[in-house]
């Protein structure tokens, strides 16, 4: 976090909260005094014919088209946040906010705030996290490009229901509402696009109470090209979902990688394989090698991500990876490291043997690699075992580890790394 962007911060942070207001609306504003107006009446008008107790913020990031201007003469606050971006403006108006809930939508016509009472409803009913859904709302032709309506936006929606088990199928709708009790609670670092996934998986990991709204999406109204890159966006909201996630990038595909590798691994080591009439030898065992070796490293970086995590208050506590961390100390991790170093060397000594004693020739060489390719695996394996169990115990020299009781039977090692602490 920049400093400019600590001080922004820090400027509104201490703002006291009103009781007289229940919700205050957020539109971060760059340069939008062709539709900053209607967007802060609307809002302004919504609250006043529902009789909902509230106020409209316009967080400017450095407007020099007098949107500032015109939405104080509109009755809106205009708090000024001079670190420049998306995520920065909203941080910026967020922190100021004096009411118990807030809603943020864009100021440029493409968000409909007559929608207020859906989301404050929500919030009303105890929802930490109310997020509006364009697709079952409505979203008018040339409002969003067909790339991003018909691929991007559904798919990227779907990744995260997947990963974070996310009610939302609009991840990435810029009108949204939260208690500002729980957007503090998450703790959001991001800087660009990506706030709005960032925000989703972090309410998610903490296990908020999530739903969402339709609503609809019209296109907007300033007649400029929006600043929105399709391809650098989408990659920034899949990023950070992805590292918000250990067990997907490294737990899931470790496992599958390990399987597969000591499957074929075993089924080469008593000879030649035929399949289809194709002849597999001690070829095929080094990608079954790599498989197992690059499985392995997996499972373990998931596991010091997870635990690295919990540290740095990226995740919250979990009573399985504690347990597993108190468990495992360095002794049995040596232990394992040693008995997998001494086979491999076994198993690296026993071609060499047969190397010397057939006078410095091999008479079959790919029987040589049969034994060969699964004693360098060990080692390999058993030098990962080792720096790893080094590398966890320097690491839980700092790292609290709670105290919990036992781990149950079923406890496993997806577990280990689910991001939602048990109830």
């Amino acid at each position: 976090m920049g400093t400019a962007h600590a001080r922004d911060w820090d400027r509104y942070a201490g703002q006291a909260a009103n009781p007289q207001i229940e919700i205050s609306i957020v539109m971060p504003c760059l340069n939008e005094a062709k539709t900053v107006g209607d967007s802060v009446k609307s809002a302004l008008d919504t609250l006043s014919k529902n009789s909902i107790p509230g106020e409209v913020i316009v967080a400017d990031n450095g407007s020099t088209d007098g949107s500032q201007t015109i939405a104080l003469d509109l009755g809106a606050r205009v708090v000024p946040v001079s670190t420049r971006g998306y995520s920065n403006a909203l941080r910026g108006g967020i922190a100021a906010a004096r009411g118990k809930y807030v809603l943020i939508g864009d100021p440029d016509g493409s968000y409909d705030f007559s929608h207020i009472p859906r989301f404050l409803e929500k919030l009303r009913e105890g929802y930490d996290l109310v997020v509006g859904n364009r697709f079952k709302g409505g979203i008018a032709p040339g409002a969003m490009k067909p790339l991003h309506q018909y691929v991007g936006v559904p798919v990227m929606s779907a990744i995260a229901r997947i990963l974070f088990r996310s009610p939302c199928g609009d991840h990435h709708c810029g009108m949204r509402a939260f208690r500002k009790s729980s957007f503090e609670r998450l703790d959001l670092h991001a800087d660009g696009w990506e706030f709005n996934s960032e925000m989703i998986a972090r309410a998610s990991i903490l296990d908020m109470k999530i739903t969402e709204v339709p609503t609809t999406l019209a296109p907007d109204g300033r007649g400029r090209s929006p600043h929105l890159r399709t391809f650098s966006a989408g990659w920034q909201h899949l990023r950070m979902m992805l590292l918000y996630s250990p067990r997907f990038i490294f737990l899931y595909p470790a496992i599958l990688m390990m399987i597969f590798g000591l499957a074929w691994m075993a089924m080469l080591l008593p000879g030649p394989l035929f399949i289809l009439g194709i002849r597999f030898n001690t070829i095929s065992m080094l990608y079954a090698a790599a498989a197992i070796i690059a499985g392995f490293q997996g499972i373990i970086f998931g596991i010091l991500a997870k635990i690295y995590g919990i540290g740095q208050g990226i995740f919250p506590d979990n009573p399985r990876l504690s347990r597993f961390a108190r468990s495992s100390p360095l002794e049995p991790g040596l232990a394992v490291a040693a008995f997998l170093i001494l086979t491999g060397l076994v198993g690296a000594i026993l071609p060499l043997v047969s190397w010397t004693e057939q006078g410095f020739t091999l008479s079959d060489p790919f029987e040589a690699l049969r034994i060969l390719i699964p004693a360098i695996t060990c080692l390999v394996l058993g030098f990962q075992v080792l720096l790893c169990s080094f590398f966890l115990s320097i690491v839980r020299l700092r790292f609290k580890i709670p105290e919990y009781d036992r781990a149950e039977p079923h406890d496993s090692l997806p577990t280990l790394l689910s991001d939602k602490p048990r109830s």
